[in-house]
């Protein structure tokens, strides 16, 4: 059945393993059941959220109702598989400084290291996001361009606004904090510290999506 609006305030326990919660503010709390709505004139949905939130789940059972979905995590990696001699130029000496090795013997990136690095440096950080997301936002909207119904699944495609104003809808995933760093530690194999470093630079995401305008459904998939 399809899910009230945001503005409706009611709070719905559909059928899958997620809860839908009727609302876009940060006080969400999670349960269980629910699905996302895509109904209506949407041709391109945003899946947002933090790390380890469930996103690539929810993008899966969209796609079973013909949606199409981009992971922008893996444009960033196609990015900086392309963009390798400026990243090693930008970063192997900050990261030899750090007792770090980002040059695999192959000459390619060694994308754990380079991430343990950047999540440990917000300044580098910023300075890989400015090589690497024009190369994202041309690949995304690439993709955009080849389907009529798309999702761009992604944590902080509020950096992107370019693509974020393209989106009708966002869909905001989120999870129990020790739900989270199990998923994290199972599926990543990431330290505790790396882990928290990642969560804390994702902080106060809802709040940045709220400020474009479009409208948000969250879902706590626990």
């Amino acid at each position: 059945m399809p899910f009230p609006s945001l503005r409706s305030g009611r709070y719905v326990r559909p059928s899958l393993s997620l809860t839908v919660l009727a609302r876009s503010d940060s006080s969400a709390r999670c349960g269980r059941q629910g699905a996302p709505s895509a109904n209506g004139n949407l041709t391109v949905i945003a899946v947002v959220g933090p790390m380890a939130a469930g996103k690539n789940y929810i993008c899966s059972q969209l796609e079973r109702e013909g949606w199409a979905a981009v992971d922008a995590d893996q444009l960033v990696h196609t990015a900086i598989s392309q963009l390798t001699p400026q990243i090693l130029n930008a970063f192997e000496q900050p990261a030899a400084n750090a007792g770090l090795n980002i040059k695999n013997a192959d000459g390619s990136i060694n994308r754990r290291e380079l991430g343990r690095l950047l999540f440990s440096r917000p300044d580098l950080l910023s300075v890989q996001e400015a090589l690497v997301y024009p190369e994202v936002t041309r690949l995304t909207k690439q993709f955009l361009a080849t389907h009529e119904k798309s999702i761009i699944n992604a944590t902080v495609l509020y950096k992107t606004p370019e693509l974020l104003e393209l989106c009708q809808k966002i869909i905001f995933v989120t999870a129990p904090l020790f739900t989270r760093i199990r998923r994290a530690r199972r599926r990543d194999k990431l330290s505790y510290r790396q882990i928290f470093r990642r969560f804390k630079a994702q902080k106060n995401l809802l709040k940045e999506y709220q400020k474009s305008g479009i409208p948000i459904e969250i879902i706590c998939n626990r």
